[in-house]
């Protein structure tokens, strides 16, 4: 086990290293296929016409939120970064077993470059978000998007922590991943992604079970989000709620993810030891 310091260190020391191994998992992911980095748009997409119809359509969702399309692409490409980090690193050290048995690496490489990988497919999809908004007039111009660095500081934060504390746990215990999946599925429906919250406020008028709702990173890491990007929120419609002191309550969340980041890591550096004996 080392301090944190020093694991900073051995980390910043192999940066290179880690560029490489973002790259290959990169390459890996899109060799042999024609359409390349166009992929990871598919899934995005393919999940924003699915709850577009669905839930916005069918369930008539779209019509109390304005630019209902806008909406839901930012929540699905913000939460589409934190699955991708957590899903990727709770397997990264697993999915590198025959190098991490071979020679001696900060191992914590392995589920910051799946954060890298991540990163790059948000980038695509911002990209694409930020066309979306200029198509439909609605470019986010405004204070407001001083919201999105911060959101994206919680966010990444957050889901490296766990990331990193996952991967060592799923070394030790292969159920976690299979745990993993069910959470996400559970944690999707907790945040305002496909539904807004005023919904949420609506229904629960600021109690106890509301303030339990924002306390989770991920919840106002969206709403952060759409503050920034869903410019029909902000201005097309007065029954749009937003929570009281988003910027504090991000500032907040911030503070505790780094905590878990910084706890995910301390735990993770404690049981590495035996890595190459478990895998």
């Amino acid at each position: 086990m080392t301090g944190t310091w020093a694991s900073l260190k051995d980390v910043w020391g192999s940066r290179e290293l880690t560029s490489l191994l973002v790259r290959r998992e990169l390459k890996a992911r899109y060799k042999d296929s024609s359409l390349g980095i166009v992929w990871s748009l598919v899934r995005p997409l393919a999940q924003l016409l699915i709850y577009y119809f669905a839930i916005g359509q069918i369930l008539g969702v779209a019509r109390s939120i304005p630019s209902f399309a806008i909406f839901v692409f930012v929540g699905l490409t913000t939460w589409g970064l934190f699955v991708e980090i957590v899903q990727g690193g709770t397997t990264s050290i697993t999915n590198n077993s025959g190098l991490i048995k071979k020679i001696y690496l900060p191992r914590e490489i392995f589920p910051l470059a799946s954060v890298g990988g991540a990163l790059f497919n948000f980038g695509v999809q911002l990209i694409i978000l930020i066309l979306a908004t200029i198509v439909a007039g609605q470019i986010p111009l405004d204070f407001n998007l001083l919201y999105a660095p911060l959101s994206l500081a919680v966010l990444i934060s957050f889901a490296t922590g766990l990331g990193i504390l996952l991967a060592g746990l799923n070394v030790y215990l292969r159920d976690v991943q299979h745990l993993v999946e069910v959470a996400i599925m559970v944690l999707f429906w907790a945040s305002p992604i496909v539904y807004s919250f005023s919904f949420v406020h609506d229904k629960l008028q600021g109690n106890w079970l509301e303030q339990l709702y924002l306390a989770n990173p991920i919840t106002v890491a969206v709403l952060g989000m759409q503050r920034a990007f869903w410019v029909a929120g902000t201005t097309e419609s007065t029954s749009q709620n937003w929570p009281d002191d988003l910027a504090i309550r991000l500032w907040i969340a911030l503070g505790i993810s780094i905590v878990i980041l910084w706890i995910g890591q301390r735990i993770f550096s404690r049981i590495q030891g035996n890595f190459a004996q478990e895998l």
